[in-house]
């Protein structure tokens, strides 16, 4: 059986029987796994195909800080209308702070308070009053080859209609072309839609750092198009998983495809395309 340049060979999958005329199986996923995929095959197939997987990198320090954010805010939507306070929110960060991938305590303190002024300007627009549909809300779908399932950050409700929101601590910049060509933004609103059964077409993504919201109300038409992208998506991953299955060679099947975003792979040291390595703070410098 060949091998991954890791040592390491796709586990045996266990084979479906086949009868004449029945249904090809759901491809069951998140965001998270179509999007790997559509990053790198080899990245999808260290994540998800191989077993046991590669090692990873050390834990990243930006991903630390985007954790704690998130649950310090679902936690405050969490207490009561009349404790969603700035000052219940030293305390909810603090309780829900991840230490990983900091340079030295120095570097922690600061992110620490940089993501506490973050959440203080953020929760300074909002209505304590308002109660979300939904925060980190799981929805489900299935389609004709999905079983899709993911947690969305926030559902809204506006006026008839649902709204995704999606909170983010990375990269600036963002405006409304990176809320409409957001698939797993796109797949929330499917999925919500679908489940709460009220239009939800809005997407919006809240970035924390800078206090902008960058958004697109989609189509019925768009979110459409999204689903049938992630759908080739799903049909690609079978199809290779299949050709394993049947004696491909695992590299050939699940390329990797090098580029900018390789630095960031938590399975770059895996990786026949000789990434150079990043310390585990240096996203920092885009967060903070």
């Amino acid at each position: 059986m060949r091998t991954s340049p890791a040592g390491r060979a796709p586990a045996p999958r266990a084979e479906q029987l086949g009868f004449t005329g029945m249904p090809e199986r759901l491809f069951v996923c998140t965001p998270s796994k179509l999007g790997t995929y559509a990053d790198c095959p080899r990245r999808y197939r260290f994540s998800y195909v191989d077993r046991p997987s590669p090692p990873k990198g050390p834990p990243w320090a930006h991903n630390s800080l985007g954790a704690s954010v998130h649950t310090a805010l679902k936690n405050w939507f969490a207490l009561p209308p009349e404790r969603r306070t700035r000052a219940a929110l030293p305390a909810l960060l603090k309780g829900t702070w991840v230490r990983e991938g900091y340079r030295d305590e120095v570097q922690e303190r600061a992110a620490y308070r940089r993501a506490l002024e973050w959440l203080e300007g953020y929760v300074g627009g909002l209505d304590p009053a308002a109660e979300p549909v939904g925060v980190e809300r799981v929805v489900a779908v299935k389609t004709a080859v999905l079983a899709f399932n993911g947690r969305a950050d926030r559902i809204d409700a506006r006026g008839g209609e649902l709204a995704i929101v999606d909170y983010k601590t990375g990269r600036t910049g963002l405006d409304s072309d990176d809320a409409r060509g957001s698939q797993a933004l796109a797949l929330y609103a499917y999925a919500a839609e679908r489940v709460f059964r009220r239009p939800c077409r809005r997407v919006e993504l809240h970035h924390l750092p800078s206090g902008t919201i960058a958004a697109h109300d989609h189509t019925q038409e768009s979110l459409a198009r999204q689903v049938s992208r992630a759908e080739d998506t799903a049909r690609d991953i079978l199809d290779a998983e299949k050709a394993v299955a049947a004696g491909a060679d695992p590299d050939e099947a699940f390329p990797t495809t090098p580029g900018p975003m390789c630095g960031w792979c938590d399975f770059r040291r895996s990786c026949p395309a000789g990434v150079t390595d990043k310390e585990p703070w240096a996203g920092l410098d885009r967060s903070l």
